[in-house]
C-alpha cells in the first residue's frame, strides 16, 4: 500500500469526513455497507443566454469497499435513498470511485 492509499484509508475512517451508507445492487440482490464522503455542490448550466441553478449530490467511495458501482445502484444514507447515474469515475490513482446521484 502506498502511502496515499493509507491517507485515504484514514480520511474514509475519519466519522467527521465520511459517513456509513448501504449499497444495493440493481442488477443482483448484492449489497453492503460501504463508508463514503458525501458532498453537495451547486452546479451552473448554461441553455443559450440562460443559467440554471441545480443541486447535485456526489460521493466518494473507495474502490477497495465498492469494486464495481454500476448506474442504477441503490445508496442508502440514513433515511435517504439515492440512485447512481452516469457511469462512475475513478480517480487518477484508481482508489477513490465518483458517484453522481440523484434522489430515489
Amino acid at each position: 500500500m502506498n502511502v496515499f492509499a493509507a491517507a485515504m484509508d484514514r480520511i474514509f475512517a475519519n466519522p467527521s469526513m465520511a459517513v456509513v451508507a448501504l449499497w444495493m445492487s440493481a442488477v443482483t440482490s448484492d449489497e453492503r455497507t460501504i463508508r463514503v464522503i458525501r458532498r453537495a455542490p451547486d452546479r451552473i448550466t448554461e441553455f443559450g443566454a440562460a443559467q440554471f441553478l441545480s443541486d447535485t449530490m456526489v460521493l466518494d467511495v473507495r474502490v477497495s469497499d465498492l469494486p464495481d458501482p454500476r448506474p442504477g445502484d441503490l445508496i442508502v444514507i440514513g433515511t435517504d435513498s439515492f440512485t447512481i447515474q452516469g457511469e462512475p469515475v475513478r480517480d487518477s490513482d484508481r482508489l477513490i470511485w465518483t458517484l453522481d446521484l440523484r434522489p430515489s
